[in-house]
């Protein structure tokens, strides 16, 4: 089985929402990379339901993103409006 979420998939998001593709610490990359994680774990539970440390872990990620958005709304409102607008997110 492949995992997921391996350095290439990494290196890409970083990539594409990060100022390069080894730039870990920037809100939007963080952003991008907890939003991928998140549709990851929302398809593993549509299977199986009971699963509920991963539906605990599903909500610790929303809380981080939702505290990253907030962070990036706080510093840099266009920042913020392009990677909600870009990630099709919500709010």
């Amino acid at each position: 089985m492949k995992n997921y979420l391996d350095s290439e998939k990494k290196k890409e998001i970083f990539s594409k929402y990060g100022k390069s593709n080894n730039d870990t610490g920037s809100p939007e990359a963080q952003i991008a990379l907890f939003s991928y994680r998140i549709s990851h774990l929302t398809e593993h539970l549509k299977k199986n339901r009971k699963d509920f440390n991963t539906q605990r872990a599903l909500i610790n990620l929303v809380g981080k993103r939702r505290r990253q958005l907030d962070y990036l709304k706080k510093v840099d409102i266009e920042k913020y409006r392009a990677i909600v607008k870009e990630l099709g997110l919500r709010r």
